[in-house]
């Protein structure tokens, strides 16, 4: 059990009310996708035992169980970001998954739950495959776009910054300097250095200046 989380302000009646509400919000969305989309409330007071509801169960998992690497991460700072939206998942089978995680917070800005939905992306493969076909390009230049045809708005390099620290269950300011490093040079070959705002929206995230943020693209 994590420390801290079972007293003051996380156990009040008023936490325990937003939860509730939330538990209505996971039934409704479940019974919305029947089969297709898993949808997880955690209660995050309780890590050890954090999952509350589960509809259109996909991942085995059942009520009682623990957090996940998100859970936690959320419930070691306050800062992590509320939402991310639409990232590459896994269930247990081995079946692909795209998944958002929406963080609950109290009046006292603490992370007491979350809801999760995990849309099961497999049963689309045939679909999936004959669009790949159809849209396929070629590869000779798929390392490097050869232009970019709008710009990258700094929402979308949030998000995308985000998804890639939730992937490593980390906040863009706790990241290592070599995967800040990382992150930066991935994100200049994806063609975001191109907007005249990117440096300084990717130094605000990372907590670092912007002559770092070029330094690390080099």
């Amino acid at each position: 059990m994590l420390p801290g989380r079972q007293g003051g302000s996380a156990c009040t009646g008023e936490d325990e009310h937003l939860v509730r509400e939330a538990e209505k919000i996971a039934v409704a969305l479940g019974r919305m996708f029947p089969g297709l989309c898993e949808v997880v409330l955690h209660d995050l007071r309780r890590p050890e035992h954090a999952i509350r509801v589960i509809e259109n169960n996909l991942s085995d998992r059942q009520i009682g169980d623990s957090a996940t690497e998100l859970g936690l991460a959320r419930i070691a700072d306050p800062a992590y970001p509320g939402v991310i939206q639409n990232y590459p998942n896994r269930f247990p089978d081995g079946r692909p998954a795209k998944s958002t995680s929406i963080g609950i917070k109290n009046a006292a800005g603490e992370y007491i739950a979350a809801l999760c939905l995990n849309l099961d992306i497999s049963v689309l493969s045939p679909v999936t495959l004959t669009l790949s076909n159809l849209v396929a390009t070629d590869s000779e230049h798929r390392d490097r776009p050869l232009e970019t045809l709008r710009d990258r708005t700094a929402r979308e390099l949030r998000e995308v910054v985000e998804e890639w620290c939730a992937r490593r269950a980390a906040t863009p300011r706790s990241l290592s300097r070599e995967d800040k490093k990382a992150l930066v040079r991935q994100l200049r070959r994806d063609g975001y250095f191109d907007s005249r705002e990117a440096a300084r929206t990717i130094a605000d995230l990372l907590g670092v200046s912007r002559a770092t943020v070029y330094n690390y693209a080099k």
